[in-house]
């Protein structure tokens, strides 16, 4: 009687123990993924006196790593499937914390570049593991809940890692941030040795057995294709406003380089409430319908924030907010809802070329973006309202091509109307 009586309770726990210790380490590890990405460019003023480079030259060191990352990808996604994700994780990890390591001991802008290189071949591939193996553990009923903590990441890296990274940075030179990230990285990765168990499920499907055929079959799946175009879109609308938006608050909306630590800060703890309580919510009315508001959302607050002009602080905080809410509720649903579209035998395979597909696409939103935006010699940035426009257009056109991804899945998932 007293087992019948426990057991309402129990069923009312989403997640058990073990899951919720899933869900933090993948967490804290997209944390110190994102913040070894990140943390480069506030450094920019720091490395071009120390290493005595040009801005192109550390243009190159950014962006080494994003085109990379995209590479290791689409080279890991052909046998991505083929071993024990948890063997997987701690493989490129341990790949990502050694290529840190080269960053914090880096004592020239070569050396430097290599070190990111290696970063990239092995960090990039990371977020594709994770997202493999939440799909592997969680249903997809929760799987919003869970996207929703793990992209927090960015947010705590925006709010916590940066203004950490920077104060390290200036008191104890520029290569401390990357010993801290190496630190913590350890930690993380000692942890995901003991604790985490092995994830060989997917090894129990039959499947493509040669690495190129699996591959090949990957990028061949016009249900898959579909996903990796809207992958694309949903990159370039993120990554095009991502490059200019702080000359364009100093510039154009008179926010003063004093003022931009606020704004950041007050942002990014936003975006840290928003991104579970988004993942919540896209579990209980539906991925897409969580995706189809924050879309309407950020495309309504594009088109104004991209045509101001001298605006008070509160007013851009307040806009900054609403359109961190709508990227968190569209980058959130979309990845839930990708996760479903993959067969188990290919999953591993799948993440990885949907990785590589953003990184690129990242990349080239930063370039288009770069060849819309025009600087005077004031510093105010001409045509970001054309550039908004382009925003709000890659936005809509996502918008449409999720629908029908939501609809294979609505298929896919359902006892009645999936195939057997």
């Amino acid at each position: 009687m007293q087992t019948q009586e426990s057991e309402p309770p129990l069923k009312k726990r989403i997640f058990t123990s073990y899951e919720a210790f899933v869900i933090a380490i993948l967490a804290i590890l997209q944390f110190t993924i994102i913040l070894d990405f990140m943390v480069l460019s506030p450094l920019g003023a720091i490395l071009l006196e120390e290493l005595s480079i040009s801005t192109s030259q550390f243009g190159w060191v950014v962006s080494a790593y994003a085109f990379s990352a995209g590479a290791s990808g689409l080279l890991t996604a052909g046998f991505a499937d083929k071993f024990d994700r948890k063997k997987l994780l701690l493989f490129f990890y341990t790949g990502f914390v050694f290529g840190t390591l080269l960053c914090a001991l880096a004592p020239t802008y070569h050396f430097l570049l290599v070190a990111r290189i290696v970063t990239g071949l092995f960090g990039g591939v990371i977020g594709s593991i994770s997202f493999a193996i939440i799909t592997d553990l969680f249903r997809l009923e929760v799987r919003g809940r869970v996207m929703g903590f793990v992209q927090m990441a960015f947010a705590t890296s925006q709010v916590m890692g940066i203004p950490i990274g920077l104060y390290l940075a200036n008191h104890f030179g520029w290569h401390s941030p990357f010993y801290m990230i190496v630190g913590l990285s350890l930690l993380v990765g000692i942890a995901i040795v003991i604790y985490f168990k092995p994830i060989t499920g997917h090894l129990l499907v039959k499947g493509q057995h040669n690495a190129l055929t699996h591959l090949a079959k990957i990028v061949s799946n016009r249900i898959y294709l579909r996903a990796f175009a809207s992958t694309t879109l949903l990159a370039t609308g993120g990554f095009m406003l991502m490059p200019f938006g702080s000359a364009f608050g100093v510039h154009n909306l008179g926010i003063s380089l004093d003022q931009l630590p606020l704004l950041y800060m007050i942002t990014g703890v936003c975006s840290m409430i928003a991104g579970p309580l988004v993942g919540k919510y896209s579990d209980v009315i539906g991925k897409y319908r969580m995706f189809f508001i924050g879309s309407v959302l950020g495309m309504t607050i594009v088109a104004i924030y991209c045509n101001l002009g001298i605006t008070p602080l509160w007013v851009v905080i307040i806009l900054n907010v609403l359109l961190f809410i709508g990227i968190s509720s569209r980058m959130v649903s979309a990845s839930a809802l990708m996760t479903a579209i993959p067969e188990t035998k290919d999953r591993g395979a799948f993440m990885s070329v949907n990785a590589s597909v953003q990184q690129i696409s990242g990349g080239v939103a930063s370039v288009v973006a770069g060849l819309i935006v025009v600087q005077t010699d004031s510093g105010v940035l001409l045509h970001y309202d054309l550039l908004g426009y382009v925003v709000v257009g890659a936005m809509l056109i996502t918008l449409v091509m999720m629908y029908f991804i939501d609809q294979y899945v609505k298929i896919k998932t359902s006892p009645v109307l999936a195939p057997s």
